[in-house]
């Protein structure tokens, strides 16, 4: 969409200072301790437990045991319940996948979708590091080669990883990259190369309306797949007073000013509409995605998706 016209199109300030990622990432790192001491507890662990346990054995069904469990080919071979046994692998390999564009520049407020997206990825990061898993990351950018760091273990390297991303100079703006082909043009058989099976990947974009890339149901099979996206307050609500703003669109690079019309008012909730549902098709399991708002607090609201997974 737009950033507002009297400011500058923002930049991440860690962007052109080097100092500034260690800063950030140790302000984020005591959040994060914080939040695993109180309010996140188990709940991010527990998030993945799907995908993040393994087969241990057959054993006899007892009451209050979870009827999911349930094999009903051994049951029905013995004449009586029995059911899978799991245990917790003791680590979980996560690989984030970061789309860097032009367009996250837009902040109708004091953060922009990219700070945010930025902070969501830091967190997720930093998390894998305190519960002692692997992490990887794949930063995407229109135009240029990805990024694609194999999965590291230790604060050290993680702490590596999300440097990078903190450091990455912010795409240019009107490049005139098409946001849709990006994932299009992406080898998905880079990600399975790049992390072994039962991986969790976390997709952290925009995620504009756009069809599924080839080799994306191989990819859901292979992986467990969550998608997160960031929304400014302006995508989920046409402005009241938009014929009053003039804002900067970094993708045409150029001035506009909004209309309080019907037609832009029909546009924005036709975009609006077709963006959820490209979002549903690319993650069809409503506890495998989560929007997250600029204007909230970032990892609050990861707390509130791991205790959804959890919960579920």
């Amino acid at each position: 969409m737009f950033t507002s016209a009297s400011n500058s199109p923002p930049a991440l300030s860690s962007a052109s200072a080097p100092p500034a990622p260690l800063a950030a990432l140790r302000r984020l790192e005591w959040r994060v301790r914080h939040a695993v001491e109180t309010s996140l507890g188990g709940g991010y662990r527990s998030a993945f437990r799907g995908r993040g346990m393994e087969f241990d054995q057959v054993v006899r069904y007892a009451y209050g045991d979870d009827v999911r469990g349930i094999d009903w080919n051994v049951t029905a071979r013995l004449g009586e319940p029995y059911r899978k046994k799991f245990v917790e692998e003791r680590e979980v390999t996560v690989l984030l996948v970061f789309e860097d564009t032009p367009s996250l520049q837009f902040g109708s407020g004091n953060v922009t979708r990219r700070e945010a997206l930025l902070e969501l990825a830091g967190l997720l990061l930093l998390l894998g590091g305190v519960n002692r898993d692997r992490v990887g990351l794949a930063h995407l950018r229109p135009g240029l080669p990805p990024k694609l760091f194999p999965p590291v273990h230790g604060r050290g390297p993680i702490h590596h990883l999300a440097a990078h991303l903190f450091a990455a100079e912010p795409p240019p703006l009107a490049s005139g990259s098409d946001l849709k082909s990006q994932i299009l043009n992406f080898n998905l058989s880079a990600l399975s190369a790049l992390t072994p099976r039962h991986s969790i990947v976390v997709w952290l974009s925009e995620h504009p309306a756009r069809p599924l890339p080839e080799g994306w149901a191989a990819l859901s099979r292979r992986f467990t797949l969550l998608g997160l996206r960031v929304d400014d307050p302006w995508d989920r609500t046409y402005p009241e007073d938009a014929d009053d703003i003039a804002a900067f669109d970094p993708l045409s690079g150029r001035l506009v000013t909004l209309g309080r019309g019907h037609a832009e008012r029909s546009a924005h909730a036709r975009w609006r509409k077709e963006r959820d549902a490209s979002f549903a098709t690319h993650f069809p399991d409503p506890f495998s995605r989560h929007v997250v708002g600029n204007d909230e607090n970032r990892l609050d609201s990861l707390v509130r998706f791991f205790r959804r997974r959890e919960a579920r």
